[in-house]
């Protein structure tokens, strides 16, 4: 064989491999690459920031100041391969499975109440897995609930048996959900599966009176929470300093008052990343996971903090995309339900950190330090972009 022909054939094969990677029909191109690099640019972003907030915590870091800032990449890296993973095996295959991840989380949920469970920040929410190793078994319970309460809800209407869910399956769909939420001792955690069940009921089409009820019992559960008592005493201090920032500003309301003071010195550009005199000097307590956004507000100023719910607004916007471009309703309600989520999680955290809702210890998206979060948020965009290359080429 001649060079010259070598040449050609190499050339063609090279050819050829550009022609599969780019067909209309490749998997390359049905991804939602806005999806992808987003998500990506939040979690890059955060990797500053938590690096920012860490440095100088020796009694963190042991002396490594990269340390939470390799960490963060590399929470990231596991969560992207999670996604990967997820997309490869397709939403639709996880109907099958589906009674053996609900098992495996309520047996995870229930592991934290064991010896092997650990107490964070007054949250009985973790648990061992390994010497300085934890997990939050309720991140994965979000995950569990939209797939869970998808299956159950579309099973007939996708049979092509009915065009709504009717009230007997609805209901099974709450009991199913409303289990593994009366475990979780997260009250964080319960507040976004409340809001992640009621994103699903929306997006199923059940009955407007099933929405209302949900919405009833919410609000009664809530009263009657706090008028027996149920909450621990911590969670009393979170909400009576919400209602009064004022209130023992050196004790319960020392947190919020801390992040005020960070955002509003940033100014519109910030002071610059590492220069943040609330970061630098630790003021502002739990700072690379719950009040994350706080460094952003004060080193990159309201520019960076724009930027972050900009790029937040963008993955909004294109699961929305996805649910409504979603061609069965098990679809629609995966996506739906992720929009929940994301929406409630990400207003709660930033809202916290402004004053403008009570702290509830969730972390933001993407940005915020923490392996079990970045793992159930990158599964949630695996889902979102299995959903999508189902899709009609025509869509």
């Amino acid at each position: 064989m001649s060079v010259h022909s070598f040449d050609t054939n190499a050339y063609g094969a090279r050819k050829s491999l550009w022609a599969r990677l780019t067909a209309r029909d490749s998997l390359a191109r049905r991804l939602d690459w806005t999806l992808m690099l987003t998500p990506l640019a939040l979690s890059g972003l955060g990797a500053l920031l938590v690096w920012s907030a860490t440095r100088n915590r020796t009694e963190l870091t042991g002396g490594d100041p990269d340390q939470y800032l390799f960490k963060h990449a590399l929470n990231a890296v596991i969560g992207i391969a999670l996604a990967v993973a997820v997309v490869w095996v397709g939403h639709q295959r996880l109907r099958s499975v589906m009674p053996l991840l609900y098992v495996l989380a309520l047996v995870l949920i229930g592991l934290v109440y064991t010896p092997l469970g650990a107490t964070i920040n007054g949250e009985r929410a973790w648990l061992n897995v390994a010497p300085g190793l934890q997990i939050q078994p309720s991140e994965f319970i979000k995950v569990t609930i939209i797939i869970g309460m998808a299956v159950l809800l579309s099973a007939k209407v996708d049979a092509g048996d009915r065009e709504h869910p009717d009230h007997r399956t609805v209901a099974q769909a709450l009991a199913l959900a409303a289990l593994p939420v009366a475990v979780v001792g997260d009250l964080g955690q319960v507040m976004v599966c409340a809001v992640i069940i009621l994103g699903v009921l929306l997006a199923s089409g059940a009955a407007n009176r099933w929405v209302l009820g949900l919405v009833l019992a919410g609000a009664a559960g809530a009263v009657a929470v706090w008028a027996f008592g149920l909450l621990d005493q911590y969670q009393l201090n979170r909400f009576a300093a919400f209602a009064n920032p004022a209130l023992d500003p050196s004790g319960v309301g020392y947190n919020t008052n801390q992040a005020r003071i960070a955002i509003g010195s940033g100014g519109l550009f910030g002071t610059g990343l590492f220069q943040g005199s609330q970061t630098t000097g630790q003021f502002v307590p739990e700072q690379q996971t719950d009040f994350i956004f706080t460094v952003a507000g004060e080193e990159l100023g309201f520019v960076g903090g724009s930027l972050i719910l900009l790029l937040l607004g963008v993955v909004l916007w294109r699961a929305c995309r996805i649910a409504r471009e979603a061609t069965d309703l098990y679809s629609t309600i995966i996506a739906a339900g992720i929009v929940a989520w994301f929406a409630f999680q990400s207003f709660e955290n930033i809202g916290m950190s402004l004053g403008i809702m009570p702290v509830a210890g969730l972390p933001l998206p993407f940005v915020s330090y923490g392996g079990t979060s970045m793992f159930a948020v990158w599964i949630a965009i695996g889902l979102l972009q299995s959903v999508r290359i189902q899709r009609p080429l025509s869509a």
